[in-house]
Parts: C-alpha cells; sequence; structure tokens
C-alpha cells in the first residue's frame, strides 16, 4: 500500500487532486466537486488536532469492532457510511478548498508527528500504519469518486 508520510506517494495524490476541475462530476455518489474537497479535510483536520467529533459510546464501540474489517480491505466501498460531522450539504468555494485539501495533505510529508490524536472518537487508538491506511484509503476513495 502507498504511503501517505512518503513524499513520493504523497505527490501522487496532489497529482491526482491537482487534476480536479470545477467541472468535475462524481462517478457515484451524492457530493459536488467543492463538497468533497471540503468533506477530505474534515478527517485531516482529526488527525492533526484542529477538529474534533464526538461520537456516542455504542458508536465508538461499533469503529473499534470494524476497524481492522476496514484497514484490511483493498479500499472503500461505494456509499460508505460518513460521520455526520463529514457531511457537507454547503457550496465551498473551489479553488480556495482545493488548495486547502493541497496544502493539507502535503503536510503530511512532514511525517508521523503531524497526528496529534492518538485515539479516534470511532477507530479508538490507531497506530502510525492505521492512520496512514485511513487517510489513504479515505482520499484515494473520493478521487476514484470524481474518476482521478
Amino acid at each position: 500500500m502507498k504511503n501517505i508520510f512518503n513524499p513520493t506517494d504523497n505527490e501522487e495524490l496532489i497529482a491526482r487532486i491537482e487534476k480536479l476541475t470545477p467541472e468535475t462530476k462524481a462517478l457515484w455518489g451524492k457530493m459536488s466537486i467543492d463538497q468533497m474537497l471540503s468533506h477530505c479535510i474534515a478527517p485531516i483536520d482529526i488527525a492533526f488536532g484542529t477538529q474534533t467529533i464526538k461520537m456516542p459510546f455504542l458508536m465508538g464501540l461499533l469503529g473499534r469492532m470494524m476497524k481492522k474489517k476496514w484497514l484490511n480491505a483493498p479500499e472503500f466501498n461505494k456509499n460508505s457510511p460518513t460521520a455526520k460531522e463529514f457531511i457537507r450539504i454547503n457550496s465551498y468555494d473551489f479553488e480556495k478548498t482545493k488548495q486547502e485539501l493541497i496544502e493539507k495533505t502535503r503536510k503530511f510529508q512532514d511525517g508521523t508527528k503531524v497526528i496529534k490524536l492518538e485515539v479516534h472518537p470511532f477507530w479508538g487508538k490507531l497506530s502510525t500504519e492505521d492512520w496512514n491506511n485511513l487517510q489513504w484509503k479515505h482520499l484515494d476513495h473520493h478521487l476514484r469518486q470524481f474518476g482521478v
């Protein structure tokens, strides 16, 4: 699997993000391109400790039970469920949001020290490998959703 902390692999993700245009349409799902970009920023902000989410106890328990299944899956399934805090219904400035996602994705090149959250509210304790796995698969999932 590719590694979001590896500069070469990271730049591959960024090159895919850079191919997106305001006219890019989703191959599946309900989000517009600007909503997808904003949606992809949210889990990064969780990892960096700049955003928090509250998880009901039972949901956190469910996440911990599902963690290995998700981590071992080759990719995320289409129309997978998401946390309510990550759902986007508004419109966002495409260029500004795209640049923010690129900058935050590139920050992973600084290495694992950028991860500030040790225990995720849904997934529980995450190793560096787990964070790579989840962040890479999430970005890859949505970039595939929009054909890049």
